[in-house]
Protein backbone atom coordinates (compact mmCIF):
# COMPACT_ATOMS: atom_id res chain seq x y z
CA UNK A 1 0.00 0.00 0.00
CA UNK A 2 2.86 2.61 0.95
CA UNK A 3 4.66 2.01 -2.79
CA UNK A 4 0.99 2.07 -4.52
CA UNK A 5 0.66 5.80 -2.49
CA UNK A 6 4.28 6.68 -3.28
CA UNK A 7 3.97 5.86 -7.17
CA UNK A 8 0.87 7.75 -7.22
CA UNK A 9 2.15 10.83 -5.85
CA UNK A 10 4.84 11.11 -7.58
CA UNK A 11 2.74 10.79 -10.88
CA UNK A 12 1.17 13.27 -10.13
CA UNK A 13 3.63 15.80 -9.67
CA UNK A 14 4.94 14.60 -12.52
CA UNK A 15 2.65 14.56 -14.72
CA UNK A 16 1.24 18.44 -14.95
CA UNK A 17 4.98 19.37 -15.73
CA UNK A 18 5.43 17.85 -18.74
CA UNK A 19 3.43 20.06 -20.83
CA UNK A 20 4.55 23.02 -19.70
CA UNK A 21 8.23 22.78 -20.95
CA UNK A 22 6.50 22.54 -24.46
CA UNK A 23 4.46 25.49 -24.42
CA UNK A 24 7.60 28.53 -24.64
CA UNK A 25 9.04 26.94 -27.55
CA UNK A 26 5.96 26.19 -30.00
CA UNK A 27 4.45 29.00 -29.15
CA UNK A 28 6.37 30.88 -31.74
CA UNK A 29 7.56 33.64 -29.46
CA UNK A 30 11.03 32.14 -29.10
CA UNK A 31 13.55 32.92 -32.00
CA UNK A 32 16.68 31.53 -30.14
CA UNK A 33 20.50 33.87 -30.14
CA UNK A 34 19.61 35.21 -33.92
CA UNK A 35 16.33 34.70 -36.31
CA UNK A 36 15.35 35.93 -39.63
CA UNK A 37 12.91 38.66 -39.84
CA UNK A 38 10.10 39.28 -42.48
CA UNK A 39 11.97 41.70 -44.69
CA UNK A 40 14.66 38.46 -44.30
CA UNK A 41 16.91 40.74 -42.45
CA UNK A 42 19.15 38.91 -39.44
CA UNK A 43 18.18 40.30 -36.09
CA UNK A 44 19.48 38.97 -32.71
CA UNK A 45 19.06 39.48 -29.49
CA UNK A 46 20.43 42.45 -27.49
CA UNK A 47 21.16 42.83 -24.13
CA UNK A 48 19.53 46.10 -22.36
CA UNK A 49 22.73 46.91 -20.21
CA UNK A 50 21.13 46.49 -16.91
CA UNK A 51 24.04 44.28 -15.36
CA UNK A 52 26.40 46.78 -16.87
CA UNK A 53 24.65 49.57 -15.33
CA UNK A 54 25.17 47.84 -11.85
CA UNK A 55 28.62 47.23 -11.71
CA UNK A 56 29.44 50.31 -13.45
CA UNK A 57 27.64 52.34 -10.95
CA UNK A 58 29.32 49.70 -7.81
CA UNK A 59 32.75 50.97 -9.15
CA UNK A 60 32.35 53.91 -10.24
CA UNK A 61 30.85 55.10 -6.60
CA UNK A 62 34.11 53.16 -5.18
CA UNK A 63 36.46 55.35 -7.21
CA UNK A 64 34.43 58.51 -7.01
CA UNK A 65 34.67 57.76 -3.11
CA UNK A 66 38.43 57.37 -3.25
CA UNK A 67 38.90 60.20 -5.47
CA UNK A 68 36.85 62.58 -3.59
CA UNK A 69 38.91 62.69 -0.26
CA UNK A 70 37.85 66.23 1.55
CA UNK A 71 35.17 66.51 3.54
CA UNK A 72 31.85 64.79 3.05
CA UNK A 73 32.20 62.46 0.16
CA UNK A 74 28.77 62.14 -0.98
CA UNK A 75 29.00 64.26 -4.24
CA UNK A 76 32.20 62.23 -5.60
CA UNK A 77 30.35 59.11 -4.90
CA UNK A 78 26.76 60.29 -6.41
CA UNK A 79 28.82 61.52 -9.33
CA UNK A 80 31.67 58.47 -9.52
CA UNK A 81 28.00 56.15 -9.57
CA UNK A 82 26.52 57.98 -12.60
CA UNK A 83 29.31 58.15 -14.73
CA UNK A 84 30.23 54.42 -14.11
CA UNK A 85 26.56 53.46 -14.84
CA UNK A 86 26.61 55.06 -17.97
CA UNK A 87 30.28 53.33 -19.16
CA UNK A 88 28.99 50.49 -18.12
CA UNK A 89 26.14 50.29 -20.31
CA UNK A 90 27.72 51.45 -22.99
CA UNK A 91 30.27 48.72 -22.39
CA UNK A 92 27.76 46.12 -21.98
CA UNK A 93 25.48 46.68 -25.45
CA UNK A 94 28.41 46.92 -27.68
CA UNK A 95 29.36 43.82 -27.30
CA UNK A 96 26.83 42.23 -29.59
CA UNK A 97 27.71 40.66 -32.73
CA UNK A 98 24.89 39.09 -34.73
CA UNK A 99 26.46 36.03 -36.85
Amino acid sequence: MRRTMLALAAATLTVPALPSAAVAHNSGYYHGKTWRDSHGRLRCKRPNGTTGLIVGAAGGALIGRAIDTRGERATGTILGAAAGALIGRQVERSRVRCR
